[in-house]
């Protein structure tokens, strides 16, 4: 990895997803440029380092309550401190900075004694692309719109946890997975793709994010994968493709099992079709 003080231009802002939109803006960085990312603790889609998965341009993360204080000409300061050889800033249409968060764009080109590329809104099919969009996408199950967005698959990566017991015995067996700090989509069903531990390929599976409503009542992200029993050990990363069907509470076990089966069956077609 390069030394990021040799950057000679940078992008700006909140990245959390990395989308379509995002990526915009890194399109206008030269060959060494770097991407400033901005933390403001509420990054859910990708947090922490997982935007790195995302472009090949290294990354500084500044905490936003470290530099929400400084005023104009003190921002292009510490940029220059962080950045010596620095000759251009891209930052979005929205991007504001400073104290209040009085600063935009126009006050930045100003300010600074390079260049400074602003992008214009980026919108799909007339709808304007925001990560604030992405995550009510999710919450309303609508994954298919998240992922177009996004330009790639939602992904949600946990830790193994252990399940209650009965899904190898009674039901299909499931890997368990515990990720705190990604947004959960809407309770329910989903074709997804799933990678154990440190495999370099992903297994068609399907996936439940939700309540466990006919048994224990207790939260659970569990992905069945597809294509024969596999073995976790430490970690999974879920891949979500498309929505199913809603959280439900069944009867019995058994009722639960024949949707889980038809579940299956859904996603196993879907996934056939995508890999045709």
């Amino acid at each position: 990895m390069r030394d990021i003080k040799n950057s000679t231009s940078i992008a700006i802002g909140g990245f959390d997803g990395m989308h379509i939109g995002h990526q915009k803006l890194f399109e206008a960085l030269d060959k060494d440029g770097t991407i400033v990312v901005i933390e403001t603790g509420y990054a859910n889609l990708t947090p922490k380092k997982e935007r790195e998965h995302f472009s090949h341009y290294p990354i500084l993360y500044l905490e936003l309550d470290d530099i929400r204080h400084l005023g104009g000409e003190e921002f292009i300061a510490f940029l220059k401190e962080k950045f010596p050889k620095l000759q251009k800033i891209v930052v979005g249409y929205d991007f504001h900075f400073g104290k209040d968060r009085k600063y935009s764009f126009n006050e930045l080109k100003n300010l600074f004694n390079g260049e400074v590329v602003v992008i214009d809104e980026v919108t799909l099919h007339g709808d304007s692309v925001h990560s604030h969009k992405i995550r009510a996408k999710l919450q309303i199950g609508d994954i298919k719109g998240a992922n177009a967005f996004l330009g790639h698959n939602y992904t949600i990566k946990g830790t193994l946890v252990s399940g209650q017991g009965i899904g190898k015995k009674e039901l299909v067996a499931t890997i368990n997975v515990e990720a705190k700090e990604f947004l959960m989509p809407k309770e329910g069903v989903y074709v997804t793709l799933t990678r154990i531990d440190d495999e370099e390929h992903f297994h068609p599976s399907v996936s439940f994010v939700g309540h466990r409503v006919t048994t224990d009542g207790s939260f659970a992200l569990e992905s069945h994968i597809l294509d024969g029993e596999v073995t976790c050990k430490t970690k999974a990363s879920i891949s979500f493709v498309s929505f199913i069907r809603d959280n439900k509470k069944f009867d019995s076990l058994e009722e639960l099992k024949k949707a889980i089966l038809q579940d299956i069956a859904t996603a196993s077609k879907e996934l056939k079709f995508l890999q045709l």
